[in-house]
């Protein structure tokens, strides 16, 4: 397992706290105004990560920084409250170490989910977009440095970062539930400014139709461990560059509230499956 000696402490301080982690465990990352899929959870028990010895602090507003131990139908989650971003000041190894401690309590599936602007004129704002790849313009890697080949390759195949069948099957069951699922490529930026008309002008030419400032150094971590993922965006803004309307993170958050409840919808139907 790739560890550095901190989230190697936090993930058995972890593993004490909550007790046995049953097999199979689904993990799942919630992002900026989404941490409400936690009361989904049934029998539930939960830790600050402030508490997990070594493990770095989120100080992103409305990221409630708690791992907590449950299930959705019969299939059993551990959900991370409260991601890092590089724009907090933190490392991409800091950014990456939620993730790895969900692979060091024994995940193999990871589901993702962030508050991204569309890119994409077609797409609308507190709609849903599964992530089918991405463009990472925050210039950093989880990777840089000496590498753990027991935990994965030097340099990690990248062709299918997001899981086909998982991606397929989050498809098939937004079609299920009349809840319109968008894809498409997801453009990484570090933030924690948004961006000007000419960049969005950019991330459209470069094929991007979300942007966002999250989730691509944890894929990679993710994808170096061997772990399969899907992910999904929540547009919270349109980005226009003819018309940019002003946005604040405040609207971000109320927008992302109020498209969650057809997330955790989703969710709900998508990780029992898994």
């Amino acid at each position: 397992m790739y560890y550095n000696d901190d989230v190697k402490r936090a993930t058995e301080a972890a593993a004490s706290r909550l007790g046995s982690i049953p097999a199979q465990c689904v993990g799942l990352v919630s992002g900026t105004g989404l941490g409400g899929i936690a009361a989904a959870l049934a029998d539930r028990r939960e830790i600050a990560t402030a508490d997990l010895p070594g493990f770095p602090r989120s100080t992103a507003p409305s990221h409630a920084g708690l791992l907590a131990l449950g299930r959705i139908e019969s299939k059993p989650v551990l959900l991370l409250s409260g991601r890092l971003h590089l724009y907090e000041g933190h490392s991409p190894s800091d950014v990456a170490s939620g993730v790895r401690l969900l692979a060091g309590l024994g995940v193999k599936t990871l589901v993702l989910t962030n508050a991204a602007g569309a890119l994409d004129p077609h797409f609308a704002a507190g709609g849903l977009m599964r992530i089918t790849d991405h463009i990472n313009l925050t210039g950093k890697n989880p990777l840089t440095g000496p590498n753990d080949d027991g935990a994965g390759p030097r340099f990690p195949d990248m062709s299918q970062a997001y899981s086909r069948r998982l991606g397929e099957l989050a498809d098939a069951k937004a079609l299920e539930l009349g809840i319109r699922l968008e894809r498409g490529v997801y453009a990484g930026v570090a933030g924690p400014s948004l961006e000007t008309p000419a960049e969005t002008r950019m991330l459209r030419l470069l094929g991007a139709d979300a942007v966002g400032m999250s989730t691509v150094t944890e894929v990679i971590a993710a994808r170096h461990l061997g772990l399969s993922v899907l992910a999904i965006s929540c547009l919270t803004n349109l980005n226009l560059p003819d018309c940019m309307a002003e946005t604040t993170l405040e609207a971000v958050i109320a927008t992302a509230k109020q498209a969650e409840g057809n997330l955790t919808r989703l969710l709900t139907s998508v990780i029992p499956a898994c």
